[in-house]
């Protein structure tokens, strides 16, 4: 019915186990307002608060562009702060302290903050023909959510300064070449797509995903011995739990483990 609005953020549960979450706004491109941010960021503690919620897919509705970034209506409109949530940054999402896996499925477009969406994610799984790219070059802004050190991460150095500086483009193809994207598939199936690698993370002991994400997320940031210790410590506290006799209980008994997450 026209003259409804609809909702900025849309939130599923796929199951027990799985969360999708959609940026809603397909005729703004899924450009990121304030309720966008603030849907957001509730989102995330909701996820953070539930025990069953083990992976989360992220995309954005209409199947062209997952999120073209920051809305710049507001940001002319100086209302930047509402984008920018105190303590979890843009999109109340890239800062955002997560224990649990996300999964951008990104559709089309990734560009500037929705670049940096997908790449505050932890895995992407992308649609043939789409691409990356951070302009805020050609805007005078810097891509200030993540996006200046994250890039350089999953992409090689000389090739993401080339993004940055240039705001030229990288396609899906290319990015997954490079390891930047998990899968590359056909339009319309990014979410089925991470769909299956949330069912296989829903299958494994929610904790030790959760401690094992903790370091990986640390990875390039510690030495080997820190991260060592702090592997060690992590097996230490999932020696304690349920979860952890649950498993190889389950492989002698031949059966499918019944994770409890405690």
């Amino acid at each position: 019915m026209s003259g409804v609005k609809s909702e900025p953020v849309l939130f599923e549960r796929k199951g027990p186990h799985i969360a999708l979450v959609t940026i809603n706004r397909p005729e703004a491109r899924n450009a990121v307002n304030g309720d966008v941010a603030e849907g957001i960021e509730a989102i995330v503690e909701t996820v953070e608060a539930d025990r069953d919620i083990r992976a989360v897919i992220l995309t954005g509705a209409g199947g062209k562009v997952f999120s073209a970034g920051a809305d710049l209506k507001e940001v002319n409109a100086g209302n930047l702060d509402r984008l920018m949530r105190p303590g979890s940054g843009f999109a109340g999402l890239v800062y955002a302290r997560r224990t649990k896996p996300w999964i951008a499925a990104v559709e089309g477009l990734a560009l500037a903050g929705g670049c940096e969406l997908a790449l505050a994610c932890d895995m992407i799984v992308a649609s043939e023909g789409g691409a990356f790219g951070l302009p805020e070059v050609m805007r005078g802004l810097a891509a200030g959510a993540g996006g200046l050190y994250r890039l350089p991460r999953v992409l090689p150095r000389a090739i993401a300064i080339e993004m940055i500086v240039t705001a030229d483009r990288l396609s899906s193809e290319r990015a997954a070449e490079f390891g930047m994207v998990n899968r590359v598939v056909p339009a319309g199936e990014t979410v089925a797509a991470a769909l299956e690698i949330a069912e296989k993370i829903a299958g494994n002991a929610p904790l030790a995903v959760g401690e094992s994400l903790a370091i990986i997320k640390q990875a390039y940031d510690l030495s080997e011995p820190e991260l060592a210790e702090l592997s060690y410590e992590a097996q230490e506290r999932l020696r304690l739990t349920e979860d952890f006799k649950e498993g190889p209980l389950a492989f002698i008994e031949k059966r499918a483990p019944r994770w409890t997450g405690r």
